[in-house]
């Protein structure tokens, strides 16, 4: 039995915002490191020298080329199976780190309702977190995407509310100061820029389950052009809303509810509110991981297919699911480990950013090489004009690098693991090309 097409344009959309924001959560940190004015700066800015450049160029590539896959595929069509193996290869390790982070995201919004849980505990909850998701998965790409809408409503209508409320407790500037004050600016900016590179990186996530998508070539390149400016809106409004009647310098990690109580100013209100928004948080971890399992689990798939890893990853159950290649990414990610955000942050956008290129180099190689080939959305550039719009992003991406290896106790040694594990790819492709040569002899 072949994939089942159940994923529509909405259902879609709230994948992608899962796969890429999940709401404003973890934005209090990025004030905290910055300071308001910088942290509204940067929100704005990424989307525009970021997001935009992205998702213009993925969507070209999702129409031209909707296969399950995604990304492994477009880069396996421009440069064969080496860097296909190669973009599959660091997915996969920006995946342990990403997949860490959103059970320590519940940690964080589970302290709310019980603060005083041991490492232990803490161990415990995040294992369920990871396989409620498996068992959300084990249903299919389709019922991923009809939760990932009812989580999305709930989630923003969280920060819609708080948003709203907010206005009448207005009492200060949300972008003053401009910029946080004392030492470590240049520390803090290393890390505030990859905090909010990493709240808008993701637009490729499931273009890995295009085989799965009703009308894939069409639908994805329609969803990206309604997520972005969801996701955008998502980001700005509860922040202007809150740092207009908070105090920015008690914002930090994990704080939503109690700003969200003192921006209605406390009282009955501002702890139904608080309640509110630790709740929204429990769900958007779950949703991020839940919908995030769905993309990743569908790269060890296309991999075993291509015979890189066992067959058994590439089989489908009587209903068209990979059952096999979510349960052993499940099992992968819950034998990760649980570092500090920031660190997670930093290694993921550093892996991301190495994938990413090769994504956007394979966009380039077919236009050269193949002009006809074309989906139902293309870039309206020619290949010297699609040059300058990858190189925005790449260099924002080469800043974000800069900043980091300049600052911090754990981003120098974040991006160096980043690097060392994406070095060992070539290796890691000499070993399972040499397996599967050894597979297909016995088989002959």
């Amino acid at each position: 039995m072949g994939l089942r097409r159940s994923l529509t344009t909405l259902p879609l959309v709230f994948v992608m915002f899962f796969t890429v924001s999940g709401g404003a959560f973890t934005l209090e940190g990025l004030v905290a490191e910055l300071g308001p004015g910088l942290a509204l700066t940067t929100l704005v800015l990424v989307p525009l020298m970021w997001s935009l450049p992205e998702v213009l160029l993925i969507a070209e590539l999702a129409s031209m080329l909707p296969e399950e896959g995604g990304y492994y595929r477009w880069v396996e069509r421009a440069f064969g199976p080496f860097w296909a193996f190669q973009c599959g290869w660091c997915t996969w390790m920006y995946s342990l780190v990403d997949m860490a982070i959103y059970p320590v995201l519940f940690n964080q919004y589970l302290a709310f309702f019980t603060p005083h849980l041991s490492s232990a505990q803490h161990f415990w909850v995040s294992l369920l977190v990871i396989w409620t998701a498996v068992a959300v998965n084990l249903r299919g790409a389709g019922r991923v995407g009809r939760t990932s809408i009812i989580t999305g409503a709930a989630v923003l209508g969280a920060f819609g509310a708080v948003s709203l409320l907010a206005l009448w407790h207005q009492t200060r500037v949300p972008f003053l100061p401009f910029v946080k004050s004392g030492e470590g600016r240049l520390e803090g900016l290393g890390v505030g820029i990859s905090i909010a590179l990493w709240n808008y990186i993701g637009w490729d996530n499931p273009s890995t389950v295009q085989g799965e998508i009703v009308d894939a070539s069409r639908s994805y390149p329609r969803a990206l052009a309604y997520a972005l400016p969801l996701v955008a809106i998502s980001y700005l409004v509860p922040l202007l809303a809150a740092l207009g009647a908070t105090d920015w310098t008690v914002w930090r990690e994990g704080a939503w509810p109690e700003l969200a109580s003192a921006a209605v100013g406390g009282g009955s209100l501002g702890q139904a509110l608080s309640v509110g928004l630790a709740l929204a948080g429990l769900a958007s971890a779950l949703a991020l991981f839940n919908s995030l399992l769905l993309s990743y689990s569908r790269i060890p798939l296309a991999m075993a297919s291509d015979g890189f890893l066992p067959g058994v990853l590439a089989r489908l159950d009587p209903r068209g699911i990979p059952r096999n290649a979510v349960l052993a990414s499940a099992v992968c990610y819950s034998a990760g480990s649980l570092l500090s955000f920031q660190s997670l942050v930093v290694a993921d956008v550093f892996l991301y950013g190495l994938a990413l290129f090769l994504e956007f180099a394979a966009l380039l190689e077919l236009r050269r090489r193949e002009p006809g080939l074309r989906g139902a959305f293309r870039v309206p550039l020619g290949l010297p004009g699609l040059r300058l719009l990858a190189a925005l992003p790449l260099g924002f991406f080469l800043l974000s690098v800069w900043l980091s290896l300049r600052s911090g106790e754990y981003a120098p040694a974040a991006a160096l693991s980043a690097l060392g594990a994406a070095a060992m790819g070539p290796l890691a492709f000499m070993v399972a090309a040499r397996l599967r040569r050894r597979r297909e002899s016995l088989r002959g």
